[in-house]
């Protein structure tokens, strides 16, 4: 499996780990936990099999036209009722586009996962993975009012069978 991933800014950056921080702090499922190399905050564009011939090569060409990209954290929430626990991005117009464009370059690519698709995506940066619905309302207590700001400035591909990232821009 490849994804396509915008990274945020260090100010944006460190807002999300300070969550992960407080999430952990107090018991609850967090990201924090999770010590791979390559975890860090990152909003998810897409996800696919294998990136068709020549797809990585118009990706970088694609964000180092596009970024940055503005970015604006929205409520904590729980997807699918018991998965994870993220902070909602509102999608600003850069943001669609840009998600657009990724499609468009990723065109006839296998196994496309249809959740990052345009019209079913959910733009969210992950808090926590299996995060119960009931714990939804202490997390919000936890994670505050924060609505963080910042830029989306780099992209990056994880690749899961090497585990491993390489980045776009």
């Amino acid at each position: 499996m490849r994804t396509v991933e915008l990274l945020c800014a260090p100010a944006l950056d460190a807002a999300v780990r300070a969550a992960w921080d407080r999430l952990a702090a107090t018991g609850l499922p967090s990201l924090a936990r999770n010590t791979h190399p390559t975890n860090r905050p990152h909003l998810t564009l897409a996800t696919v099999d294998a990136f068709p011939p020549g797809a990585a090569a118009r990706l970088a060409d694609l964000f180092d036209a596009a970024l940055p990209v503005p970015a604006t954290v929205d409520r904590v929430a729980v997807l699918d009722g018991s998965a994870p626990l993220v902070w909602l991005v509102r999608p600003a117009p850069q943001l669609l586009a840009l998600h657009g464009a990724v499609w468009d370059v990723l065109a006839g690519a296998p196994g496309p996962r249809p959740w990052h698709q345009p019209g079913r995506w959910i733009p969210h940066l992950s808090l926590a993975l299996r995060f119960g619905d009931a714990d939804r309302r202490r997390a919000r207590a936890v994670v505050g009012a924060d609505r963080p700001a910042g830029e989306f400035v780099a992209a990056r591909s994880y690749d899961s069978a090497t585990r491993t990232v390489r980045r776009f821009a």
